[in-house]
C-alpha cells in the first residue's frame, strides 16, 4: 500500500495546530497534500468489524449467562470486572513489548487473534467455566492489541493528520458498538429467541477483522536512528515520556473521573420510565453521536489545534449532567444523552492524538499503555464514587459531582494549553 511504507514525519505539512496546541494563524497552517494512508482506513475496519463481533456476544451475554447457564448477577457483575481489571493491566505489557522489540503489527495481530478464537467458543460451551474461559481470554487479547494499535496509527499518521486518524478509528470503532446490538437484536428475532444462532453469526466479522489485520495492514519501516528501548517500563524511560504527557494523562484522568460508566446512564432512562426492552436504545443514541462526531472533529482538529475542542468537549459533558440531572422526562433524557455521545466525539480521539503528539516515538506504546491503564483505574475509580453517591444522595448529585470534576478538568487545560504552545520540538 502506497500510504503504509512511509517515515514518520509528513514532509510539507506545517505541524503547528495539531502538535503545539497554538491557535493557528492563515500563515502558519497549509492545507495537507494527501489524506489519510490506507493502513489507517484498515485498522479503522478492523476495529468496526471486531466490535460489531464482539457487541453482538456481549449484548446477549448477561442475559444468556443468567437464563441459560443460571449464573447469578453478582456472578456476571464478577466475570466483568474481573475481565476489564485483565484487559487494562495487559495493555501496559504489550504497549512496552512493542516499544522493546520496535514492532507493533505483530502484537495487534496477537491481540485481535485471541479475540477471534474466543468467537466460536460461545455458541459451544457446553457449561458457564468454558463461557468464562473465553471471556477472559478475549479481554486478555483486547489489552495485548489496544496499546500497540494506537502506536501503530501514530506510526502511519503524517504528523499533520493525527487528529483524523485517531477521529476515525474512534469512529469507526463506535459505529461497532452500536450496529452490533442492533445486528443482535435483529437476530434474536429472525432465529426466535436461538442465542447459538446469533453468537456463530458473530464469528464472521471477528475473523474479516483478523484477515485484514493479518493481510492488509502493513506496518512502517522503522526510522534509522531511533533509539532502542531495552526496558520501557524502567524509571529512567518513563521520565522520557515528559511533563507535557504527563499532563495530559492528568486532564484525561480528571476527565474519566467526569465521565463514570455509562451503565448509570442505563439506570437513570429506567427512572425516568424507560421501558426495560427499549433501554439498549441509550447506548444506540449515544454511539450513533459519538461515531457521527469523532472523526469530523478530529479533522477539524488538525485545521485548529485541538485545544478549543477539548474545551467545547468538557462543556458538553457538563451541559449534558446539567441536563440529566435537573430536568424531567424522556425529552430531557434524550437530549442529555446526546450531548453524552457528543461529548465522546469531542474529546476522545483528540486525547489519544495528544499522547501519540507527547511521546517520543520509541516509547508511544509504553505511553498509550500506563494512559490506557491510568485512565483505565479511574473510570473503576469513577464508577464506585458514582454508585455510592446514587444509593446516598440520588441521581442528580451524581451528575452534579460529574460535572464538578469536568470543571476541574476545564482548569487542568490552562497549563496543557502552555506546555503544548512552548513545546520546542513536537514528536514526530
Amino acid at each position: 500500500m502506497s500510504g503504509d511504507k512511509q517515515d514518520f514525519t509528513a514532509p510539507g505539512i506545517i505541524e503547528a495546530p495539531a502538535a503545539t496546541g497554538q491557535e493557528p494563524t492563515h500563515k502558519s497552517v497549509r492545507k495537507p497534500a494527501r489524506g489519510l494512508p490506507a493502513g489507517i482506513w484498515a485498522l479503522g475496519f478492523v476495529s468496526l468489524f471486531m466490535d460489531i463481533s464482539s457487541e453482538m456476544i456481549h449484548a446477549l451475554l448477561p442475559i444468556y449467562l443468567t437464563t441459560g447457564l443460571g449464573a447469578s448477577a453478582l456472578a456476571v457483575g464478577l466475570i466483568e470486572g474481573v475481565a476489564q481489571a485483565i484487559a487494562a493491566m495487559t495493555k501496559v505489557f504489550s504497549g512496552a513489548l512493542s516499544d522493546r522489540i520496535g514492532r507493533r503489527k505483530g502484537l495487534a495481530a496477537l491481540g485481535y487473534g485471541l479475540a477471534a478464537l474466543t468467537k466460536p467458543i460461545f455458541p459451544l460451551a457446553p457449561t458457564l467455566g468454558w463461557v468464562v474461559a473465553a471471556r477472559f481470554i478475549d479481554r486478555v487479547g483486547k489489552g495485548i492489541r489496544g496499546a500497540p494499535r494506537d502506536a501503530l496509527i501514530a506510526d502511519l499518521a503524517p504528523a499533520g493528520l493525527r487528529g483524523a486518524a485517531f477521529g476515525l478509528r474512534k469512529s469507526l470503532d463506535t459505529a461497532g458498538a452500536f450496529i452490533g446490538p442492533l445486528v443482535a437484536i435483529g437476530l434474536m428475532w429472525l432465529f426466535a429467541d436461538d442465542f447459538q444462532s446469533v453468537f456463530w453469526v458473530a464469528v464472521v466479522p471477528a475473523f474479516l477483522s483478523l484477515g485484514l489485520i493479518l493481510f492488509v495492514v502493513r506496518e512502517p519501516a522503522r526510522p534509522q536512528g531511533l533509539r532502542q528501548v531495552r526496558n520501557p517500563l524502567a524509571r529512567a524511560e518513563l521520565r522520557q515520556l515528559g511533563r507535557l504527557y504527563w499532563w495530559v494523562v492528568v486532564v484525561a484522568t480528571l476527565f474519566t473521573l467526569a465521565r463514570f460508566s455509562e451503565a448509570f446512564l442505563v439506570l437513570h432512562a429506567h427512572d425516568q420510565g424507560v421501558p426495560t426492552t427499549l433501554v439498549p436504545l441509550v447506548f444506540v443514541g449515544m454511539n450513533a453521536v459519538y461515531a457521527l462526531s469523532a472523526y469530523p472533529v478530529g479533522v477539524l482538529s488538525d485545521r485548529i489545534g485541538p485545544m478549543r475542542l477539548l474545551v467545547a468537549g468538557l462543556a458538553l459533558l457538563i451541559a449534558a449532567d446539567l441536563t440529566l440531572a435537573l430536568s424531567q422526562g424522556i425529552a430531557g433524557l434524550a437530549l442529555g444523552i446526546l450531548l453524552w455521545g457528543l461529548h465522546l466525539g469531542f474529546t476522545q480521539g483528540l486525547l489519544a492524538a495528544l499522547v501519540a503528539g507527547a511521546v517520543p516515538a520509541e516509547l508511544r506504546g509504553t505511553g498509550f499503555g500506563m494512559f490506557n491503564l491510568i485512565t483505565g483505574l479511574a473510570l473503576l475509580v469513577a464508577s464506585v464514587l458514582a454508585g455510592a453517591i446514587w444509593t446516598a444522595a440520588g441521581a442528580p448529585w451524581t451528575f452534579f459531582t460529574g460535572a464538578g470534576f469536568a470543571l476541574a478538568s476545564l482548569v487542568c487545560l490552562v497549563p496543557l494549553r502552555h506546555l503544548l504552545a512552548h513545546r520546542p520540538h513536537p514528536a514526530a
